[in-house]
């Protein structure tokens, strides 16, 4: 216990550090887009940037998040930490410009990154050469818990993503140890996170949990459809054989849908998720968020799609608010947490999100929409190195052992 206080701790302190800088960052670039419309048109030289960069000094890591997750399956050599600069300055690149992404794949890749060069920077009586897939799970769970203020969340997340369908629970200590530092440093550097409302107390009754499976099912559609979509993107955008040019005609088509139907869908948009818990709002929020996003990710664009899966959840639920006998509030909130627990396949960890970010008090609410999105998704999902430790229906036990990219 005594190594891994010191382990996680130093974890912790890198995450937290390394997310409290971004979120700095990330918000200032934001801030400068709004005031200056006319960097939209900057989007395709923006992409170029990013695609030359990767493809002349991050051949390796161009996979993101999925290669920290295929070095905790088969671990083979030290994820670069050249990683680190390349998404995070693809990443402020991205929203500098206006691109719709989010910002969860950064932090976590960094965390992954950092944690990762321990065995290289500690002394040789603390190095864990057997343990580097702890690590690098303590690493994943402290970037998610710093970027969005969610220590429990976060470390779960880190314990149930790369496994679909199982849990490792020998990680339990790193990830929780590095998922509360973390949360503590970032917030120890002066950074805050988004408030949203605090969910009232509903009584359970026959209507409100039918419409709430109703709901699950739907998100976990939406979530399908964006792991579906995105990844057909990628494959489109694959057959430009120069791959720097790829998010160049990708940025082109982005600025040229965002001047038709509004900056409202550029960058996070968190400002229209705070909405969707006010009022209800139109259907067309979800669906061009989520086309849009698809279209940025897969063109080769930076940045992490949960925060976008925030913003097609909530504003998903809050149109069905004028169809189903719930709170606009609730069901934005079922959606923020749905859509994700369904497009990540981690619906623990994001009915402990929805418990830290909405309160406890609908919590059967959350957590049924969580399930329920997790199983309508299938054997889909954004993270294509998933390995499948359990099928969600035995009928599909004959996938298990695949990864999802393969599917």
């Amino acid at each position: 216990m005594g190594r891994w206080l010191v382990l996680a701790g130093l974890v912790g302190l890198l995450a937290g550090t390394a997310s409290a800088g971004f979120l700095v960052a990330l918000e200032w670039v934001t801030a400068w887009r709004e005031a200056h419309p006319w960097a939209l048109a900057l989007l395709p030289l923006g992409g170029l940037v990013v695609g030359l960069a990767y493809h002349h000094f991050g051949n390796r890591v161009v996979k993101g998040n999925n290669l920290i997750l295929d070095e905790i399956h088969a671990p083979s050599e030290r994820i670069p930490l050249r990683l680190v600069p390349l998404v995070l300055g693809g990443t402020l690149l991205t929203h500098l410009f206006g691109g719709s992404a989010g910002r969860e794949g950064t932090a976590v890749q960094m965390g992954g990154a950092l944690a990762d060069q321990l065995g290289r920077w500690l002394p040789a009586g603390l190095r864990l050469r057997r343990d580097r897939r702890l690590l690098l799970i303590a690493g994943m769970s402290a970037g998610f818990a710093s970027v969005f203020g969610t220590p429990l969340a976060g470390a779960v997340f880190g314990l149930e993503v790369f496994l679909l369908g199982g849990v490792r629970y020998e990680a339990i200590l790193p990830s929780f140890l590095a998922a509360v530092v973390a949360d503590i440093v970032t917030r120890a550097w002066g950074v805050g996170h988004t408030h949203y409302p605090e969910l009232a107390a509903l009584p359970l009754t026959a209507a409100g949990l039918g419409a709430t499976l109703l709901a699950g099912a739907l998100f976990g559609l939406a979530a399908r459809a964006f792991a579906t979509l995105t990844h057909a993107f990628s494959r489109l955008f694959g057959r430009l054989r120069y791959a720097p040019l790829r998010p160049v005609v990708g940025g082109v088509a982005v600025a040229l849908l965002l001047w038709a139907v509004g900056t409202r869908y550029a960058g996070l948009g968190v400002p229209v998720i705070v909405e969707a818990f006010q009022h209800q709002l139109d259907g067309q929020d979800f669906a061009w968020k989520l086309f849009l996003t698809a279209l940025t990710l897969g063109a080769g664009f930076k940045g992490g799609e949960v925060t976008p899966l925030f913003f097609i959840g909530a504003t998903l639920g809050s149109a069905l608010a004028g169809v189903l006998p719930l709170p606009v509030a609730l069901l934005a909130g079922m959606g923020f947490v749905g859509v994700f627990a369904g497009a990540a396949n981690t619906p623990l960890a994001c009915l402990l999100m929805g418990l830290e970010l909405f309160g406890s008090h609908a919590g059967i609410y959350l957590g049924l929409a969580c399930v329920v999105a997790y199983l309508f998704s299938g054997h889909h999902g954004i993270y294509g190195s998933q390995i499948i430790g359990q099928a969600k229906h035995p009928l599909l036990g004959r996938q298990r052992g695949r990864k999802l990219g393969e599917l």
